[in-house]
């Protein structure tokens, strides 16, 4: 009792051992996760992005499109009857950065992979309404103007396996540019999506 009225009196004691309690709190939830397999190791079929999925992904979040549709399904009856199972650890163990979130004013995207044809995503990225007469997302038309850069994508992915420990091999990084040289971002974007869940756990 003496020891409790002797902390709360004392505002920088209190500070410090909240951070500590908390600090403790955190690390024994955070670091039995990095010995765990499920959360460190790819699904099966999981790979890192190929050059034409990365630079989709990066242009993806730099229009933005996180911001409104999430990429996490969450584990409650009503998401797994939309969009399948429930997102699991092995399926992001090569993104950078994760793309995780609850805002969705669009739907979710995380089991978007094949559900669609490219035809149907490139005119829904042109103009939304022509497809889903209802949306209000806005139309990315200047993405069917610009062309990749393939030198760019080769430094990522370069910088990825170096610094990241994502598995790409030599042979895949020096035909990156190749495999991107000519397409656009649209077709970039698209390639992305048609990525999303393709590895999914089957749904129960």
């Amino acid at each position: 009792m003496i020891a409790h009225k002797l902390i709360e009196k004392n505002i920088g004691l209190l500070i410090v051992l909240t951070i500590l309690v908390i600090s403790i709190g955190g690390l024994v939830q955070i670091i039995p996760l990095y010995f765990q397999k499920s959360t460190t190791e790819p699904m099966p079929g999981v790979k890192p992005y190929s050059a034409m999925e990365l630079a989709g992904r990066d242009i993806y979040i730099r229009e933005g499109c996180n911001t409104c549709h999430s990429q996490m399904v969450r584990p409650f009856r009503a998401e797994t009857e939309r969009y399948g199972h429930y997102s699991v650890a092995g399926e992001f163990v090569y993104d950078r950065p994760f793309l995780w979130g609850s805002k969705r004013t669009g739907p979710d995207l995380h089991r978007v992979g094949g559900r669609y044809s490219n035809e149907w995503h490139y005119v829904h990225l042109m103009n939304p309404r022509d497809v889903v007469p209802e949306s209000n997302m806005p139309a990315y038309p200047w993405l069917a103007d610009r062309t990749l850069d393939g030198a760019e994508i080769q430094k990522k992915m370069r910088v990825l396996k170096d610094w990241a420990g994502h598995p790409y091999t030599d042979d895949e990084i020096a035909q990156a540019a190749d495999a991107v040289n000519g397409k656009t971002e649209i077709d970039a974007v698209i390639t992305y999506l048609q990525s999303l869940g393709i590895h999914a756990p089957k749904a129960n």
